[in-house]
């Protein structure tokens, strides 16, 4: 499956998000524009894939957080059976970690759906030349962070518990870990979010996007 543009005729967008309301607002934006045309909607990555296998869109508008398979697995899962497909995340949740496991996955861009209008237009049309676009204040967290070690999945699970309230031996009984490893691994997280305590390392790495203090 190829995903070679043509020039004479409008972009053919597919759009996925679960919310109805915002599908339909992205759709009636897309309508007005001349140069291009939605063909397509789903509310899921899995009915993403199907819906692009079948309608091999443009580009696709990709949310992150949906229920089922995620935008980031649907866009791996995506590139995989069609590495030229043009895929644009557009979501809610900000943060530079948010973005550069989408972008490793396979996306072309990311976008904060605050910024809809005229900047979603705009990076569509970029995407579809085969540029990147990100959203200004993502590209500047990813500049801010760039050199900053990354946090490990482990360490992202451990963060993960003590949002949720855990205390470190219980953090250790249901990762089948020891107490001193956790209290270790604390210290290393601390140190590369650069802070000193549990509660402003939540804050922290749900502002970057390694958690999602909401789940």
């Amino acid at each position: 499956m190829t995903f070679a543009p043509a020039s004479p005729s409008p972009i053919r967008v597919l759009v996925v998000d679960d919310h109805a309301m915002v599908r339909d607002g992205i759709v009636a934006l897309l309508s007005r524009q001349n140069d291009m045309e939605p063909v397509g909607e789903a509310s899921d990555g899995a009915e993403a894939l199907a819906r692009l296998q079948e309608l091999s869109p443009d580009v696709t508008l990709m949310d992150v957080q949906m229920p089922g398979v995620g935008g980031v697995e649907a866009i791996a899962e995506i590139r995989r059976i069609a590495p030229d497909a043009r895929i644009l995340v557009l979501t809610t949740y900000p943060g530079d970690a948010n973005a550069v496991r989408a972008m490793r996955a396979g996306a072309a861009g990311y976008l904060l759906k605050n910024g809809i209008r005229g900047e979603l237009i705009d990076a569509i049309r970029s995407v579809y030349a085969g540029r990147r676009a990100v959203s200004a204040d993502i590209a500047h967290q990813l500049a801010t962070h760039a050199l900053d070690e990354t946090l490990t999945d482990r360490e992202t699970a451990i963060l993960r518990l003590v949002a949720d309230g855990h205390a470190n031996k219980q953090i250790a009984w249901k990762l089948n870990l020891s107490n001193d490893t956790i209290k270790a691994q604390l210290k290393t997280i601390f140190e590369k979010l650069g802070v000193h305590d549990r509660t402003h390392a939540v804050t922290i790495a749900a502002r970057r996007g390694y958690i999602d203090p909401y789940k």
